[in-house]
């Protein structure tokens, strides 16, 4: 199993984020993306998930163009973002629950109670998205990485709002889900011990403002 970029060029309205970015990941591998606010460590792992598409360059799984089966790969991705994604009017378990029927679960309010367990929260299962801290929304939102397996995870800066405890789960699940022969790609300002990842930093492909070329229409 391998996961490739090869030239990747992305665009941020009508400006260029970062050309020539290449990368590889294998099985069981870890890439941590490094580099200021701004560099295009979001935008990329929006590339990454398929939410939106590079400008130029291409994206291989097993040396298969992703474009040639984009449904095939968002069905072995799984990608939380850095915004919170929990829904104030549910519960905790009906926040997952919702995720759990897209993934297809037989039973989407089990795997919902399954998933908070793993991550310690079935506490709060009753307790509705707007009384819950930022710590408790962003371990829902990752508590979603539970629900049902997936080759890659995509995570953009997992470990904000979390406490000392949560930050060693998170690790934990990484390096559970490595040992399985899954991937991660992940942005974080935070010492996650992750073991033999690979650094990419998004800066070094920046383009200036003055290299940069307008695209063509």
């Amino acid at each position: 199993m391998l996961f490739e970029g090869r030239d990747l060029i992305c665009l941020r309205g009508a400006r260029v984020v970062f050309s020539g970015l290449c990368f590889g990941l294998e099985a069981g591998g870890a890439l941590v993306l490094v580099g200021p606010n701004g560099s295009g460590k979001s935008s990329l792992l929006r590339l990454l998930s398929g939410l939106s598409r590079p400008f130029a360059g291409t994206l291989l799984w097993d040396g298969r163009p992703v474009a040639d089966d984009p449904d095939g790969h968002r069905g072995r991705v799984r990608y939380v973002g850095h915004l919170d994604a929990v829904k104030p009017a549910l519960t905790a378990q009906e926040n997952l629950a919702g995720w759990a029927g897209l993934q297809g679960a037989a039973d989407p309010m089990a795997a919902a109670a399954a998933a908070l367990e793993r991550w310690d929260l079935g506490h709060l299962a009753e307790v509705p998205g707007r009384y819950l801290s930022a710590g408790q929304k962003r371990r829902v939102n990752l508590a979603r990485l539970a629900l049902a397996p997936a080759a890659l995870w995509l995570l953009d800066e997992p470990s904000t709002a979390l406490d000392r405890a949560a930050v060693a789960r998170l690790a934990a699940e990484i390096a559970r889900h490595r040992r399985d022969g899954g991937m991660v790609v992940l942005s974080t300002h935070t010492d996650l011990d992750l073991t033999d990842p690979a650094v990419l930093d998004v800066s070094h492909f920046a383009v200036a403002p003055d290299d940069a070329e307008e695209p063509a229409a």
